[in-house]
């Protein structure tokens, strides 16, 4: 049988302080805003950020979330890798910016580097150099 999905279309992410959120992936990591949409009814923002031309990242918000578990083997998701031209150079950008990274590793597999980094929520966030 041939696959049945043709790509990733969008990640959502839902976060416990939304403008902390929203300046993070927006205005740090530069994710272009595609809309922003306040649902009253939910007592909600949604925020579409362009990640891609094919795929984008949504974060919404809502009154008391709750916590997720957040250590790295836990069961459901576990991370969302971004891909970067120069590894070292995002590095030092989120160092800069007061982001610790992880010491860069090589892929066991591909033979690639990548390393992790986290978001306001503590959310694993890989970068991973194509």
């Amino acid at each position: 049988m041939p696959p049945i999905f043709n790509k990733v279309h969008h990640i959502a992410i839902i976060c416990s302080d939304y403008q902390r959120s929203k300046e993070f992936y927006a205005g740090l990591l530069g994710l272009p805003v595609i809309r922003e949409v306040y649902r009253r009814e939910r007592d909600s923002y949604k925020l579409d950020l362009k990640i891609s031309d094919s795929c984008s990242l949504e974060l919404f918000s809502f009154p008391s979330p709750p916590k997720r578990l957040s250590y790295p083997e836990a069961a459901g998701l576990r991370h969302i890798a971004f891909e970067v031209e120069n590894i070292e150079a995002v590095c030092s950008f989120l160092l800069a910016h007061g982001v610790a990274t992880e010491p860069i590793r090589i892929d066991e597999f591909t033979n690639k580097k990548c390393t992790f980094f986290h978001d306001p929520d503590d959310l694993p966030i890989e970068i991973y150099q194509g």
